[in-house]
């Protein structure tokens, strides 16, 4: 009964985490042109302001965590070394 159980339950975790995989930007085809991407300095302050913009994100359909309009790999270190600025990061694990 218990491998049972712990098969069923492996499986609806693994069915959870893959519900929430990424899927295509279908604003590609709509971003500014003649704007310039941002990079990786921008995404490290929209990661520093991810929990403010989050909150404001939830009651604001004008306002979202993440520029769509990047350059793409330098704009998501910025963005996930903003994140683990604010958050503390892995340095709180070694006390």
């Amino acid at each position: 009964m218990n491998k049972k159980l712990i098969a069923v339950l492996c499986v609806i975790a693994l069915l959870t985490i893959v519900s929430c995989t990424a899927g295509p930007n279908n604003s590609i085809d709509l971003m500014d042109i003649g704007k310039e991407p941002a990079g990786f300095w921008y995404g490290l302050w929209h990661g520093m302001i991810s929990p403010v913009t989050f909150v404001i994100s939830l009651f604001s359909d004008n306002v979202g965590m993440y520029e769509i309009n990047n350059n793409g790999a330098w704009y998501n270190l910025g963005f996930l070394l903003g994140v683990a600025g604010t958050f503390g990061g892995g340095a709180k694990g070694t006390l």
